[in-house]
C-alpha cells in the first residue's frame, strides 16, 4: 500500500489540503478529471481568516501581491448611494488583515499549483476516480489515467475535494439535502468606468434586481453579478449580456465599454448529511454549497482542509491517536450548517421578487441600514462574521477550558507586540503549524518543565494591556491546535490539566 494520502479535486480546497500536507513532510497524491486548470470562475474574495492561514504557510505576502486589496463595501438603492462602510478600519486591532482580497479563482489556482510545485508535488490531470473500497486500514482506489489506463491504488485516506458533484461523495453514499433557488442569475466580468468602477464593493437592490459590483485588478475592470428577470429565465442558454441586467446597471450610472466573459448559472444550498466515513473525507463544495453572500464558499472550503490537515498529520506521523479525526465533522459540519442557514435568510431576502420584500428593499433598507452601521458594535460583528475570524469550535470534543471571555474552541486571538512600527504579533509563531503553548504574562510554576516534557514549544509574552483588551488572562495558559485555534484554556497554577489534556489526545 502507498502511504500517500490521495487528495481527488484541485480547486482551492484540494490544493491548500496538499500544500498543508506537503509542508508537515506527509506523502500525497493529487489528481483532478479536468485536464487543465479552469479558465473561468465566480469565487472571487479571499476573507481575513484565509489569509491568516497562508501566512502560517509563508505565502501570504506572495498572495498579497496577486490580487487586489479592497475594505470598502457600498449599498446603493434605486441608484442612489445610502451607505459606506470602511471594513478596514472596523477590523483593526482583530487581525493583522483587515481588509479582503479580490483574487479570481483561476488565477488563485494557479498561484497554489505554482507553490505546491516548488513543494515537489504535481497535480495529475486527467485522471478520475472511478470507484473506492473503504478497508479497515486502507481505502482501495480505482481511478482512470489520461488515454484511458485504469489503475488500482491503496492510500491510507481519501479526501473527496471534487466539488457539488462530488463522485466521492456520491461513491459514500452521503445524502447532499438542501434546494436551489428559484432564480437565475449571471455573471458578468466588464472594463467599465462609472462612479462605481473604484476598487470598491458594490451591492445595488432595486425592486426587482439585485447587482453586484466586484474590483478586478487592472484597471477600470470588474465583475458584475445579478439576476435574471423572471420573464427571461425560459430563454436561459440563448441570454447575452445586451438581453438582462441593463436598468439596474443604467441607474449606477455604469459604462460598459468591453464585456470580456459572460455565464448564467443557478445558486444552490446544500449541506452533505456526513464528512466523514471511516478514512474518507469530504471537503469544499462536495460537503457544503450555499448563496454567495458574504462570499464565504471558497474561504469555508480552505477552512475545511487547513481544519483536516493538522489532524491527518498528526496522526500519521503518530503524534495523536487516530480519535482526533472524529473532531473534523463534527467541527466542520456545525459551522457548514449555521453558514447555509443564515445566508440562505439573507439571500432570499435580498432576491425575492415578492412585494413585501420589494417594499423593504428599496423603502426600509435606505433608512435603516446607514443607521444601524453607526455603531461600532454592530460594524464590529459584520467584520467578525464576514472574515470568519469568529469561527470557533467551543463545542468540539478537543476543547476544553475557559480563562476569561476566552473558551477552548475559539481563535486564537490576535495582539500586536510592541511598537506599531515593528510590526510584531503574537500569530508569527504559528507559522510552524504545530501544537504549542502561550504565555501571556509569568508560566506559573512546572509549566515550562511540563512543556519540554510534552514537547511543546511554550512561548512567553511579556504583557501589554492591549491583550487585556484582546481577550486574553494575565499569566494563564493557553495550548493551541496547529491551526491557530485555542484547545485548552486554563488559568490554575498546576500544569496537569496541560498534561492530562495532552496524554487525552495521544502522544505529540
Amino acid at each position: 500500500m502507498k502511504e500517500e494520502v490521495l487528495i481527488c479535486g484541485a480547486g482551492p480546497t484540494g490544493l491548500v489540503l496538499a500544500l498543508r500536507l506537503a509542508r508537515a513532510g506527509i506523502p500525497i497524491r493529487i489528481i483532478d478529471a479536468s485536464a487543465e486548470p479552469g479558465t473561468t470562475s465566480r469565487a472571487l474574495v479571499v476573507h481575513a481568516r484565509t489569509l491568516e492561514f497562508y501566512r502560517q504557510m509563508g505565502l501570504s505576502d506572495a498572495f498579497l501581491q496577486e490580487g487586489l486589496k479592497f475594505d470598502s463595501l457600498n449599498l446603493w438603492v434605486r441608484g442612489r448611494h445610502v451607505a459606506h462602510v470602511e471594513l478596514g478600519a472596523i477590523g483593526k486591532g482583530l487581525t493583522p488583515f483587515p481588509h479582503m482580497i479580490v483574487s479570481p479563482q483561476d488565477r488563485h489556482e494557479r498561484f497554489l499549483i505554482e507553490h505546491l510545485a516548488r513543494a515537489g508535488v504535481q497535480v495529475e490531470r486527467g485522471c478520475e476516480l472511478l470507484d473506492f473500497e473503504p478497508r479497515p486500514d486502507h481505502v482501495r482506489v480505482r481511478l482512470k489515467r489520461a488515454g484511458g489506463r485504469e489503475e488500482t491504488y491503496e492510500t491510507p485516506y481519501l479526501a473527496g475535494c471534487d466539488g457539488s458533484h462530488s463522485r466521492v461523495r456520491e461513491i459514500l453514499g452521503s445524502g447532499f439535502p438542501g434546494g436551489t433557488y428559484s432564480r437565475i442569475f449571471f455573471v458578468v466580468d466588464v472594463e467599465a468606468s462609472g462612479p462605481a468602477m473604484n476598487d470598491e464593493l458594490h451591492v445595488a437592490l432595486d425592486e426587482a434586481d439585485l447587482l453586484g459590483i466586484f474590483p478586478l485588478r487592472g484597471g477600470r475592470t470588474g465583475r458584475l453579478i445579478g439576476t435574471v428577470r423572471a420573464d427571461q429565465e425560459k430563454d436561459r442558454e440563448a441570454l447575452r449580456w445586451e438581453d438582462i441586467g441593463q436598468t439596474v446597471v443604467q441607474r449606477m450610472k455604469i459604462t460598459i465599454e468591453r464585456v470580456n466573459w459572460f455565464s448564467t448559472y443557478r445558486v444552490h444550498h446544500r449541506v452533505a448529511t456526513s464528512f466523514r466515513r471511516g478514512r474518507v473525507f469530504l471537503l469544499g463544495d462536495a460537503a457544503h454549497v450555499h448563496s454567495p453572500v458574504g462570499a464565504q464558499g471558497m474561504n469555508t472550503g480552505i477552512g475545511d482542509a487547513v481544519n483536516l490537515s493538522w489532524k491527518l498529520a498528526d496522526v500519521i506521523r503518530g503524534r495523536a491517536g487516530p480519535r482526533i479525526l472524529d473532531s473534523y465533522e463534527p467541527e466542520r459540519i456545525a459551522f457548514a450548517r449555521r453558514l447555509v442557514s443564515t445566508t440562505d435568510r439573507a439571500f432570499t431576502f435580498v432576491s425575492s421578487t415578492g412585494p413585501l420584500a420589494r417594499l423593504v428593499r428599496v423603502r426600509v433598507v435606505p433608512e435603516v441600514l446607514p443607521a444601524i452601521f453607526r455603531f461600532r458594535a454592530t460594524r464590529r460583528f459584520l467584520f467578525r462574521t464576514v472574515s470568519q475570524t469568529a469561527i470557533h469550535y467551543r463545542e468540539s470534543p478537543l476543547s476544553a477550558g475557559r480563562v476569561g471571555s476566552l473558551h477552548g474552541g475559539d481563535r486564537l486571538p490576535w495582539v500586536r507586540l510592541g511598537p506599531p512600527a515593528q510590526g510584531e504579533d503574537n500569530f508569527a509563531v504559528l507559522d510552524g503549524l504545530e501544537w504549542q503553548a502561550h504565555v501571556y504574562g509569568k508560566p506559573a510554576p512546572g509549566a515550562a518543565e511540563a512543556c519540554r516534557t510534552l514537547r511543546l514549544p511554550l512561548h512567553r509574552f511579556g504583557w501589554e494591556p492591549a491583550m487585556g483588551k484582546a481577550g486574553l488572562t494575565r499569566d494563564a495558559l493557553f495550548l493551541v491546535r496547529p491551526d491557530g485555534h485555542v484547545a485548552l484554556a486554563d488559568a490554575g497554577r498546576d500544569p496537569s490539566p496541560l498534561q492530562r489534556y495532552v496524554e487525552s489526545l495521544g502522544r505529540i
